[in-house]
């Protein structure tokens, strides 16, 4: 195979792989002002998330996680990586189980919301007999 026969596929995928990189993005990184790390070990990460309604943070990713909404009430517009969107209520005191994720999100409630994030690392630890 001729040397510039061979870099085609190369660069090709360059594209694709920035891609990935740019949704697997963590979102203390992508959103430094709306994310905060309260706690990390070996087991959890613990972010508290504040947004103001109508303020767009980036595309992200979490493993999978607990959310606790603990300010605000309305909704929050999640866009997945693949572009599709989806709504869900927010209101104070509700806590959701969500799968490992990547997506971009909007809240478009009244005022601001606050919400802890338990992202879970790991495999999950064996019980003790």
């Amino acid at each position: 195979m001729r040397p510039a026969l061979m870099k085609v596929p190369i660069l090709a995928s360059i594209p694709v792989l920035a891609a990935g990189m740019l949704w697997a993005q963590d979102p203390v990184k992508v959103a430094p002002n709306n994310f905060q790390v309260v706690l990390q070990n070996d087991h959890v990460r613990v972010l508290e998330f504040h947004s103001k309604s109508g303020e767009k943070i980036p595309m992200h990713s979490h493993p999978a996680y607990v959310a606790l909404s603990i300010a605000g009430s309305g909704k929050t517009k999640f866009t997945s990586a693949d572009g599709k969107v989806t709504e869900a209520p927010a209101k104070v005191g509700q806590v959701t189980w969500r799968d490992a994720e990547t997506h971009a999100s909007e809240y478009t409630g009244e005022g601001e919301t606050r919400v802890w994030l338990v992202e879970l690392k790991g495999a999950p630890a064996k019980a003790k007999p």
